[in-house]
């Protein structure tokens, strides 16, 4: 019996020799142009170390049903038209073969330059893991219609527009209904932001999203963060895409000031928004949250200033906050105002209400 299963064994890693399918990126050349005559058996792409190299262009990622692009270190300067580690969708009818493949790409110590360094699009449960970005124009990591990735020790820094957009589709037949990156988490990410950032961190119109122990610092941006479920990016309206039912940021970090405000909450009224445990460390006069619509639920939030400050643009919000910091609260009778309680206040109302309503702001066990 261990004869045999020896022989096995044997046989089955000289199949394995055989059928190999790992490709090395030589020193030297143009790594979009060599990604494009890469066989369609490579499974595995390496680069290696002690070798800085360059794309001109985009970098094509075959259609494979699994590949890893390990960069091992090495790092990566990508020109100025360049939209990085990208594929090629060109309508909705293509998306359902393209979703069969996944990919890992991980390992480059730098990726500079280009409009992005990671543009995935139509994906099942592909993974980015520990890279660090520099000085794209555009943005620096771009999913769309990616479902369940997972964004891992991913440190961007200076974008010069968005730092991590969570996104759908935008090719011919996609909507904001049929092409969503839903269930994708993004874990121990950093965006060290430039003056010119835009959002350190986007989820649009994508249910079930995690952003966890994240940080978002550095130069003052618009936003931290802008959560969305308006169809048309359009932010004067209601999010209204009834497809986008949560989401969920536990454990983030804010270090610098922000032009509009820290977050930005624009759901349908039967989606859940659970935020837990968020510190600003940062002097900036702007709203912390600008509430639109969602159920929004704040947790384990235990600094808090009075200059810290909820706005919202619907006089009834619906907000829930738990064993959070005293000072994030409802204001006495002697304070209150036709616009403002407490750390609450309604601003530039989007509807007919131009008094806030206080009945569906609950504070529970708020520290001592």
């Amino acid at each position: 019996m261990y004869r045999l299963g020896l022989g096995l064994f044997l046989f089955w890693c000289s199949v394995i020799n055989v059928v190999a399918t790992e490709y090395i990126v030589p020193v030297g050349v143009d790594v979009g142009e060599f990604f494009e005559t890469l066989p369609t058996d490579a499974t595995y792409i390496s680069f290696s170390a002690s070798t800085s190299y360059k794309s001109e262009g985009d970098i094509v990622l075959p259609d494979v049903q699994f590949c890893v692009i390990d960069g091992k270190g090495a790092s990566l300067v990508l020109g100025p038209n360049s939209n990085g580690f990208t594929r090629q969708v060109l309508n909705q009818k293509m998306v359902d073969k393209k979703l069969t493949c996944r990919y890992v790409i991980r390992d480059f110590s730098e990726i500079t330059g280009g409009k992005k360094a990671i543009d995935l699009q139509a994906t099942l449960g592909s993974i980015v893991s520990n890279c660090r970005l520099h000085d794209q124009t555009e943005i620096a990591v771009d999913l769309r219609f990616c479902l369940m990735a997972r964004i891992e020790n991913v440190l961007v820094t200076n974008p010069k527009a968005d730092g991590f957009v969570i996104r759908t589709g935008d090719w011919p037949g996609a909507s904001a209904t049929n092409s969503q990156s839903n269930s994708t988490v993004l874990s121990q990410c950093r965006v060290y932001c430039s003056n010119t950032t835009t959002n350190a961190y986007s989820v649009l119109n994508c249910g079930g999203v995690r952003l966890v122990d994240c940080i978002s610092e550095g130069g003052e941006a618009d936003r931290d963060l802008l959560l969305s479920a308006e169809m048309h990016n359009d932010q004067e309206r209601f999010g209204s895409n009834p497809t986008m039912k949560s989401f969920t940021l536990e454990n983030f970090h804010v270090e610098h000031n922000v032009r509009k405000e820290s977050i930005l909450v624009n759901m349908t009224p039967q989606a859940s928004v659970n935020l837990s445990n968020i510190y600003w460390n940062s002097a900036s006069t702007a709203p912390v949250i600008r509430y639109v619509r969602g159920q929004l639920n704040l947790s384990d939030i235990g600094w808090w200033t009075d200059n810290h400050r909820i706005i919202s643009r619907v006089h009834a919000p619906r907000i829930n906050v738990t064993r959070c910091h005293s000072k994030l609260r409802l204001g006495d009778k002697e304070s209150t105002t036709a616009t403002r309680s407490g750390s609450f206040e309604l601003a530039d109302p989007l509807g007919d209400g131009q008094t806030l309503d206080t009945r569906y702001i609950r504070v529970v066990q708020p520290s001592k």
